[in-house]
């Protein structure tokens, strides 16, 4: 094991502050990082901001992020940080900082897990100022701060390597389960939006489907009061097909005793539920039966974020809190149809119009359950679930690997940063993830 010593962090990297301001949001353009953009040592560009090129210019002119740069927050979210990936156009939002590694110095990847080690969090929360609204970083005295590195650049490149390959591993299951729902929504899409099958066989097509399927659906389109339908599907509304349950007023704990408590804040950014981020609740056994979830549930926001929707599709001990309304229907199929519908721009739309509420966006129970939709014979609608549940088994197990890995990776990272594990003893964790 090679020699470890504490340095400045100043004499390895340069301390930039991002602009005090926000600008106007654009459509598209530079993505302009704000600190829900940092989760558990790792951008998460999931669900992100964009703003102009002229105001990416003004809000760059401290320092414009490039690869290898750390992000971090000094307000708010103390001791979070980030790698900048390469290709990545990006200005630092309010309340973010940026280290951007010396030459020669320290192994940026290093740097990064260096300090999201213990000895550097503690470092960070005993120079923590304490305000009456936010605490923070004095970031005019951050470079002054102690940090232990190892002496060696091939040890650092190791330990960055070893824990770096893990994230790697959890981003490319996260870029795959986007491709994965991508799939799925095309292909709700083509059924059930566009009516691509029968479109293709009233024009004499071939709609490029197994004949069981293709036999399915019709070969006209008749008129309805949502415009064309195909012949023989029903307009209804999604209360025909569910029944509507508000969620559970409960407060989360820090600790993990009852069951998880699944919050609006755990469905609005990606389309899957990652259960890691998930707080307990404290609730009675009479009152967590009422409330449990079950696989094929589907949860939608009705306050703060409302019309975004989840399906559950893990066996987990939760309920869900009451900004939330639970849908269930007759069978896995309808589930996933539903779900389908939910995703959709039609109700999207839906929801935007359906809001009220001065102060804060709201839908009710009978707003959300309010929407038309054209549903299907049953049978196609179990043609669906066979092809869009082998895609959203996979996206599961690949949320369930990256929980393992995220594990694996927070046992690791303490060990190695302090010099406590030896690198050699280290790389037989990285068996089998693809190192």
């Amino acid at each position: 094991m090679g020699e470890w010593h504490q340095v400045r962090i100043g004499e390895l990297a340069e301390v930039f502050d991002g602009p005090h301001a926000t600008p106007p949001k654009t459509e598209s353009g530079p993505i302009f990082l704000g600190i829900s953009n940092i989760r558990r040592g790792r951008l998460d560009l999931s669900s992100t901001e964009h703003l102009s090129e002229e105001d990416y210019c003004r809000w760059t002119r401290r320092v414009t992020p490039r690869a290898g740069d750390i992000v971090f927050s000094y307000e708010t979210r103390l001791g979070e940080a980030a790698l900048i990936p390469a290709g990545l156009r990006c200005c630092l939002g309010r309340r973010m900082g940026l280290l951007r590694p010396r030459a020669g110095k320290v192994d940026s990847g290093f740097l990064l897990y260096a300090y999201l080690g213990p000895q550097f969090q503690e470092t960070l929360r005993s120079r923590t100022i304490h305000g009456s609204t936010v605490d923070r970083i004095p970031l005019i005295d951050m470079d002054t701060f102690p940090i232990d590195v190892a002496e060696d650049p091939a040890e650092q490149r190791a330990i960055a390597h070893i824990l770096g390959t893990l994230d790697d591993k959890i981003e490319l299951n996260r870029r795959m389960n986007e491709t994965l729902e991508a799939m799925a929504r095309a292909l709700f899409k083509s059924w059930f939006v566009d009516f691509d099958p029968v479109r293709a066989k009233a024009e004499g097509r071939d709609p490029g489907l197994p004949a069981p399927v293709a036999d399915l659906f019709p070969a006209r389109l008749v008129d309805s009061e949502l415009g064309e339908i195909p012949e023989g599907w029903e307009v209804k509304k999604l209360s025909d097909l569910c029944s509507t349950q508000y969620g559970y007023t409960a407060s989360a704990v820090d600790v993990p005793v009852g069951p998880k408590l699944l919050r609006v804040t755990d469905i609005n950014k990606r389309n899957w539920i990652e259960w890691t981020d998930v707080p307990h609740c404290m609730i009675d056994a009479e009152t967590r039966a009422s409330y449990a979830l079950q696989i094929g549930d589907l949860v939608v926001a009705r306050i703060a974020d409302p019309g975004k929707s989840a399906i559950i599709e893990e066996n987990i001990d939760a309920v869900f809190a009451p900004y939330l309304v639970r849908l269930q229907t007759a069978s896995l199929a309808h589930s996933y149809y539903v779900y389908g519908f939910l995703k959709s721009e039609r109700y999207a739309e839906y929801a935007e119009a359906s809001k009220s509420g001065s102060v804060q966006a709201n839908m009710n129970a009978k707003v959300i359950a309010g929407a038309s939709l054209a549903v299907p014979p049953t049978m196609l609608m179990d043609q669906f679930l066979r092809a869009v549940l082998p895609l959203r088994q996979r996206l599961v197990a690949n949320v369930s690997e990256s929980r393992t890995l995220a594990a694996m990776r927070d046992t690791l990272l303490p060990r190695l940063v302090s010099g406590d594990l030896h690198v050699k003893d280290a790389e037989r964790f990285l068996e089998g993830v693809g190192a």
